[in-house]
């Protein structure tokens, strides 16, 4: 039997972009002891999903950290091959931590390099598939997310789409104004679906003004895990919001997302795709202050039916 370690340390919605990788992984090594590497936010779910034995915590030592890195290199060590899906400079790195065993990413020397030189105008789902192919993984089975979906959620008593108006800490820039979200709230009410407002607890505030323009809309900021967000997805009619960690999360579940984007991020690159891979529908503008509702409204027919 073969140690295996797969290396995803962060963000929310990349973790979740990489569900199919995970599961690929899995499959190419069904009898094999897989491992992840990732970060403290991410732990519970993985220990959760079936694609791992067992789960470690990377605390990003600093490079002058001499005690945090002897911990780190300690847990990379043992391993006969390494996914790296992270496949940024800090993970690069770990392949010498690591004692540089067989390794697929883009460290300089490792064995199964993504050397594609157009890797990085790809979207990350058809990057991490095509650096998956070098080192030999071809079937790409659908993720099962049974394990995801099962437990509660504060659903709304009928059919419901759910809005998440806010963004990551200090993105307020890639953030539509939370007025338009009122309108929009208003408009689904209009069409007979309750609306519920997810989110982080700080942005309560956010919430309160779509209830100022439409009353009925529930707010559940802060009242909801990563897992209940899936559940809650699941059950949506659609999700519309910003380009955003959860918005991943109801892609990944298979909702109808209407994703927003402003110049600070490409959807070719990152737009949250669904459980087979589809793409959401997309919204962009330079600013998000100069979307105007009214285009927002008028593209829920073609998501909602």
């Amino acid at each position: 039997m073969s140690r295996i370690l797969v290396i995803r340390l962060s963000a929310l919605g990349d973790f979740f972009l990489s569900f199919g990788p995970f599961a690929a992984i899995r499959a190419r090594h069904p009898n094999d002891s897989v491992t992840l590497l990732t970060t403290a936010p991410f732990v519970s779910l993985a220990r959760a999903a079936p694609w791992f034995d067992e789960v470690l915590v990377d605390a990003r030592p600093a490079w002058f950290d001499v005690l945090g890195l002897v911990r780190l290199r300690r847990a990379l060590r043992g391993f006969d091959f390494v996914y790296d899906l992270q496949t940024s400079g800090r993970s690069s790195r770990y392949f010498r931590l690591a004692g540089k065993p067989a390794w697929s990413g883009i460290a300089p020397g490792c064995s199964h390099p993504h050397a594609s030189p157009g890797r990085d105008a790809m979207h990350t789902l058809e990057r991490q598939r095509e650096q998956l192919h070098t080192a030999g993984v071809d079937a790409f089975p659908e993720p099962d997310l049974s394990w995801l979906l099962r437990g509660d959620a504060p659903a709304p008593p009928r059919p419901y789409a759910l809005l998440m108006p806010g963004a990551s800490p200090g993105r307020e820039e890639k953030c539509w104004p939370a007025a338009g979200y009122g309108a929009v709230a208003a408009a689904l009410e209009a069409r007979g679906l309750a609306v519920a407002v997810v989110g982080g607890a700080t942005e309560a505030n956010l919430a309160a003004t779509i209830r100022a323009a439409c009353p009925e809309a529930i707010d559940l900021t802060g009242r909801t895990s990563v897992a209940q967000v899936a559940r809650l997805a699941a059950g949506a009619a659609c999700a519309i919001g910003n380009d955003t960690g959860p918005m991943h999360v109801a892609a990944t579940v298979g909702c109808r997302v209407l994703v927003l984007f402003s110049s600070l991020s490409d959807p070719a690159l990152t737009a949250p795709r669904g459980p087979r891979g589809e793409w959401p529908t997309i919204l962009r503008r330079a600013d998000l202050a100069d979307l105007p509702a009214a285009d927002v409204i008028a593209a829920l027919p073609t998501l909602i039916g």
